[in-house]
């Protein structure tokens, strides 16, 4: 079989870019035996992968071009955007299978229910002026512009792969205005490939939450939240330790210095890791704590689930994926936006761990069968 992934932005393509999404994907394929390569725009470039294929994006929307792979299927991350829509169009019309990736929460219009992608687009603003013309868009060139094109784009799919049950019930909402039942009956859960290096330890787990992000990115990943929380925490608990992954903020490093002596030695900030050393932080840490105010699914969460940490995040409308992360014995949602909630939900899952209602090595197969790379390939072929 020929399964090639594609991305229609000219993003790099070193190792980076295969550590993740339809690069990772592409990896997947080839270790069940499936011939793929990734696909993507522009020139190559010297860090290119041998198993990336760039070309004119005109190509892209060639169904001649495609036709001439001889191709299976392909797996388009192009999250259902109106402006390549003529990518999926010209895949569709070359007679390939087709599955659209949808990395998104699914509050993809105000189809979807309108409460909720009002919360979520509060959620994406930061700011009531920029929540303002979001809804005023949503509500108006969103309607009569945006959807139709998308669910154009949709429409060319053989699979609408979501990331998530939660994010898959709201493109329902959605799908079902875009094109009725057959539509809907499109809908698939395929979540996002996790790399197969990240695995559980043998070694026993320390009292230890580990928080992984871009930091200078203040509206979705709130380093500020993040520093009130384990403040707060560490007042609260004098044996748990922090690992911070990512590079920090000045402030974060300020308030960091800052701390009386006690919590300042229980917090590591490490800056940007490597992927290997990020699998031996989730191997020792007990808990994943995500502070972001969103995320379309969230592959760190992911990637610690494997590891055999629990996780623990907001209960949110935004962060869609992590009511199926929980959902197995494997983590817990604050029950409020409150700093205090989110206190009280890394003690409540810090304490399930003491009392031995969690099992690393039993949560980590379970996880890594869902979405290892490998795991998720086949679910894709599975689809045909």
């Amino acid at each position: 079989m020929r399964w090639y992934t594609c991305t229609p932005v000219a993003f790099g393509g070193g190792p980076d870019f295969f550590a993740r999404d339809s690069g990772l994907l592409c990896r997947g394929f080839q270790e069940i035996g499936v011939e793929s390569i990734a696909v993507m725009p522009g020139t190559k470039v010297p860090e290119d992968e041998p198993d990336l294929l760039r070309t004119d994006y005109a190509n892209l929307e060639s169904a001649d071009w495609w036709r001439s792979h001889q191709l299976d299927g392909v797996v388009l991350y192009a999250w259902g955007s109106p402006r390549y829509r003529f990518v999926a169009k010209a895949i569709h019309e070359a007679g390939i299978f087709l599955v659209l990736n949808q990395d998104h929460g699914g509050l993809v219009s105000p189809l979807a229910g309108l409460c909720g992608w009002l919360h979520d687009q509060w959620n994406l603003s930061g700011s009531v002026m920029r929540f303002v013309r979001q809804v005023v868009k949503g509500l108006t060139y969103g309607l009569v512009v945006t959807d139709p094109r998308r669910a154009q784009h949709l429409s060319y799919g053989d699979v609408i792969a979501c990331v998530s049950p939660v994010a898959a019930r709201l493109y329902a909402q959605a799908c079902r205005f875009y094109g009725g039942q057959p539509m809907v009956d499109k809908i698939k859960v395929i979540p996002h490939a996790v790399d197969p290096r990240f695995c559980v330890s043998p070694e026993p787990k320390k009292k230890q939450l580990v928080c992984v992000g871009r930091w200078n990115d203040m509206v979705q990943k709130r380093p500020r939240f993040l520093m009130s929380v384990l403040e707060q925490l560490l007042d609260s608990d004098e044996e748990v330790s922090v690992l911070i992954a990512g590079v920090a903020t000045p402030e974060m490093r300020e308030w960091c210095e800052a701390l009386p002596i006690h919590k300042r030695e229980r917090i590591s900030i490490l800056g940007k890791v490597m992927p290997q050393q990020l699998v031996g932080l989730y191997q020792q840490a007990q808990v994943f704590y995500s502070s972001s105010a969103f995320e379309s699914f969230g592959i760190a969460a992911a990637e610690s689930l494997c590891c055999g940490c629990s996780v623990v995040a907001g209960n949110s409308v935004s962060l869609s994926a992590f009511a199926w992360f929980v959902s197995e014995n494997s983590g817990t949602l604050a029950e409020g936006g409150r700093v205090a909630d989110h206190v009280e939900a890394l003690r409540r899952e810090l304490q399930k761990w003491e009392s031995g209602q969690r099992d690393p090595s039993q949560s980590a197969s379970l996880w890594r069968d869902r979405l290892c790379a490998p795991r998720v390939a086949e679910q894709v072929l599975g689809l045909v």
